[in-house]
């Protein structure tokens, strides 16, 4: 599959445009990007493609100098999962961040 990077998003669309998989993670603080959702087709659940999407936007994030933070409830599972990071909301700002 063919993923499509934006700044703030990574899709992938079949040959007649139908969304496939698709994550976003638009920047909610100066140098922190939330990933705020993440969708995989039914056609390809259980395939790791959800965890595929999660990791390349954390190194996009990540690559853009950003930090990271989650909303989506896959992508918090994963981070706390497969990186070991714990998602805490900031009582100073109200934001989710992350720490190693």
């Amino acid at each position: 599959m063919d993923y499509i990077i934006e700044k703030h998003r990574i899709y992938a669309t079949d040959k007649d445009g139908k969304m496939l998989a698709d994550i976003e993670f638009p920047e909610v603080s100066t140098g922190v990007c939330e990933i705020t959702h993440t969708y995989v087709d039914d056609s390809l659940r259980g395939q790791g493609v959800a965890a595929k999407l999660t990791e390349m936007a954390v190194a996009e994030i990540e690559g853009q100098g950003n930090k990271v933070t989650a909303s989506c409830s896959y992508a918090i599972k994963w981070l706390t999962k497969r990186e070991g990071r714990e998602i805490h909301i900031c009582p100073a700002c109200g934001l989710r961040h992350h720490s190693q």
